[in-house]
């Protein structure tokens, strides 16, 4: 079973609207070695997962995979709150919506000739199962041999380039929104790296010094350094309520990465930031509850309560 706290798992920097940093971000969401890649791939693999006696890989993986889950929700995020507002429409909430505001431009104008023009036909400002170019996302990129050591070997290679690519998109954009989550998934990555190469190492592999890929000054990106100064690339959560993953007999030692640092496995889950809900959006016709449907979800309240009040009493203010 997985449960859902309602935080983010890392916190997205205030910023303007970009839609072509939301662009460039679609490929860390819905490209071939992008987060819901991951997502999928870990958690076939876990699910899929043969022989008791390697129960802490399995662990390991459904751990990361779980993560990855998280990640998703990030990244999608990031992209809607890139998106948000985008199209800088000056105009009045009552103004007829093909009229251009004061000061400002028709309502989707940015749509023509910035980003992925399915953000604002198909999206509402919102993120798209898609890479930057558009291909929907497909299920024929999970990889699940059903072999472990070729398993472990595909997922290092995975979020290798995973990190490649965000590195990449990181040199793309110096929106504060974008990069503040681009360099919280570039440090993840790197743990998630260290994790499949200390898997690998248990079973007789030695990375000696091709680890971390690509290899990065942390100094060149600011916010990647703050993060790997607080050692997030050595840590590895569960995502366990019950205690039961085994994960830490593998995540343990001194770091694959060769930074002098020690993997750690200790954590159920991080803190987390919390997570609001965006504002409508009138020139996308995404109004979100009209005052009539308020009006009758209120009244629906009203007479479930009241049957609760007649079987139970009221309830007790705190």
């Amino acid at each position: 079973m997985y449960f859902h706290v309602q935080n983010l798992i890392h916190d997205i920097v205030q910023d303007e609207p970009d839609p072509a940093a939301a662009n460039a971000l679609q490929e860390g969401l819905g490209g071939q070695f992008g987060e819901m890649r991951t997502m999928m791939q870990y958690l076939f693999q876990s699910m899929n997962f043969r022989g008791p006696a390697a129960k802490p890989y399995r662990d390991l993986i459904q751990g990361i995979g779980t993560e990855e889950i998280s990640h998703v929700e990030l990244i999608g995020t990031t992209i809607s709150r890139l998106l948000d507002g985008s199209p800088g429409y000056q105009g009045k909430v009552t103004d007829p919506l093909d009229k251009a505001g004061s000061g400002g431009a028709v309502p989707l104008e940015i749509a023509l000739d910035h980003g992925n023009i399915h953000h604002y036909l198909v999206g509402a400002q919102g993120a798209l199962p898609v890479d930057a170019v558009g291909n929907p996302w497909s299920g024929s990129y999970v990889y699940n041999s059903g072999n472990l050591v070729l398993d472990l070997i595909y997922n290092l290679m995975l979020e290798s380039t995973g990190r490649l690519q965000k590195c990449r998109i990181y040199e793309m954009t110096d929106n504060k929104t974008a990069r503040s989550t681009i360099s919280y998934l570039i440090v993840r990555d790197q743990a998630h790296e260290n994790a499949y190469a200390k898997a690998l190492e248990s079973l007789g592999v030695n990375w000696n010094t091709l680890l971390p890929i690509p290899k990065t000054n942390a100094e060149k990106f600011p916010e990647v350094k703050k993060l790997l100064d607080l050692g997030l690339q050595s840590k590895q959560y569960t995502f366990d309520l019950a205690g039961q993953s085994e994960a830490g007999k593998i995540f343990q030692g001194l770091s694959p990465s060769k930074d002098g640092t020690s993997l750690v496995a200790d954590e159920q889950a991080p803190t987390g930031v919390p997570s609001v809900i965006a504002p409508e959006r009138m020139e996308e016709f995404a109004p979100g509850l009209d005052p009539a449907l308020l009006e009758l979800i209120q009244a629906t309240a009203d007479m479930e309560m009241a049957e609760v009040h007649v079987s139970f009493g009221p309830a007790k203010k705190k």
